[in-house]
């Protein structure tokens, strides 16, 4: 692709860095914002730099909040007994969709894969097993992705909470071996969750 615009360029080299972006993407988003007013580019870069510098992590779940505990788990009215454990703030954010799941998150923030170098240490799993130990959770449902490294992660929590009293379950397979879990339609990842399975039923049907 060739350019007439040094500044263009690296434009749209920044656009195509972004997951799913391709030059072509990139180009079109640029040329967008060439034809805007000055202030609303400027009203969008603000947004950008202003989101990447004030967002914060909960403390208690890791999902993404303005303040230090998120609106999920600051909230009265969400049921304790349950924690949904997730890979990433993509796969809340699709659960919340089907307002079908009333209790609470842990957003492990990636899964076990040694292929990609991310192992048990790089993932939030030692505030999971704090929470299920000193908060009195009865059951933790597993809402992985169904692939290799999903169930790989699946087990590897299930030996972390063997010794606590606690249910394991998992979603039902309303969702495709391979499948990811923020890409599932409403319906069917609502169904998956109120069908949810022990985690031994899960294992056996492997």
């Amino acid at each position: 692709m060739i350019f007439s615009s040094a500044l263009i360029e690296t434009a749209v080299n920044e656009f195509a860095r972004l997951p799913g972006i391709g030059k072509k993407t990139a180009l079109r988003l640029v040329l967008h914002l060439l034809k805007q007013d000055s202030s609303q580019v400027q009203q969008f870069s603000d947004a950008m730099a202003r989101m990447r510098e004030q967002i914060k992590f909960c403390s208690h779940c890791h999902n993404v909040s303005d303040d230090e505990i998120c609106s999920i788990c600051a909230s009265h009215t969400r049921n304790d007994d349950l924690v949904c454990v997730v890979e990433s703030i993509r796969d809340v954010m699709a659960i919340e969709n089907t307002q079908q799941y009333n209790g609470r998150y842990h957003v492990l923030g990636g899964i076990i894969s040694p292929i990609d170098g991310v192992g048990p240490e790089q993932l939030n799993i030692h505030t999971l097993v704090e929470r299920v130990r000193e908060k009195g959770i009865t059951e933790v449902i597993m809402a992985l992705s169904p692939t290799i490294e999903g169930d790989t992660t699946i087990y590897y929590l299930s030996k972390k909470l063997k010794d606590l009293p606690v249910k394991i379950t998992t979603i039902a397979r309303g969702i495709a071996f391979g499948g990811e879990l923020e890409y599932a339609d409403e319906m069917t990842l609502a169904r998956s969750i109120f069908n949810r399975l022990p985690l031994e039923n899960y294992v056996q049907q492997k």
